[in-house]
């Protein structure tokens, strides 16, 4: 697991998994498992999963960068607390998971609670064989 400064301003966690050291053999099933990890987890909330790529790709001026096969977003929540009207800036959460001819990429932005960046980067990581 890296962490960078995405455009100097947003903390994005990231994981690169060989489509090899990666338990699950496509795509969709990759998506599948953190669609189920957010179902089983007692204080997160699933809401949708979202098809990036065929947005994207359906824009006219839409650009996809060379070598990315398929992107999507599983859309969750994690609010244990909603304690002002700004903390609903940084929510809901979601895993970027893009699919590349030899890997998979997955990345999130930085929660500002631990507990959800705890279990973010434990799914995350659980994706290796």
């Amino acid at each position: 697991m890296k962490q960078t400064m995405f455009q100097e301003k947003y903390p994005v966690f990231f994981l690169e998994v060989s489509k090899e050291e990666c338990r699950f053999d496509q795509f969709e099933k990759v998506i599948s498992y953190f669609e189920n990890c957010v179902k089983q987890h007692p204080k997160a909330s699933y809401i949708a999963t979202f098809d990036h790529y065929a947005h994207t790709d359906s824009l006219e001026e839409g650009e996809i960068a060379e070598g990315i096969l398929a992107a999507k977003n599983v859309v969750f929540c994690f609010g244990l607390k909603l304690p002002n009207a700004l903390v609903m800036a940084v929510r809901p959460r979601s895993f970027g998971i893009t699919e590349y001819a030899d890997k998979y990429v997955i990345s999130f932005l930085e929660a500002p609670m631990p507990v959800a960046n705890q279990a973010m980067e434990e799914w995350s990581r659980a994706l290796h064989k």
